[in-house]
C-alpha cells in the first residue's frame, strides 16, 4: 500500500502472522521505492507491519526513512 500526502510518501507492506522485518524486506527486494524516486517533493518513510491472527491486531510494525 502507498499513501501519499503534500509532504510525505507512505510505502507499506502487511504480514500475516510473520514479521515486520520480513515486511520490509520484500519492500526493499521488489524495489517498491523506485517508481518514486525521483520525487523530491515528498519525504518517503518505509513500514513493515506484521498483523497477528491471535491478537487480530496490529503485533508489531518497523518504520524506516527512506
Amino acid at each position: 500500500m502507498t499513501i501519499a500526502t503534500d509532504s510525505y510518501r507512505y510505502i507499506l507492506e502487511f504480514k500475516f502472522d510473520r514479521s515486520a522485518q520480513e515486511a520490509l524486506q520484500q519492500i526493499d527486494s521488489t524495489d517498491y521505492p523506485l517508481p518514486f524516486a525521483a520525487d523530491h517533493d515528498r519525504k518517503t518513510f518505509k513500514i513493515g507491519v506484521n498483523i497477528s491472527s491471535e491478537r487480530r491486531n496490529i503485533k508489531q510494525y518497523i518504520v524506516q526513512e527512506q
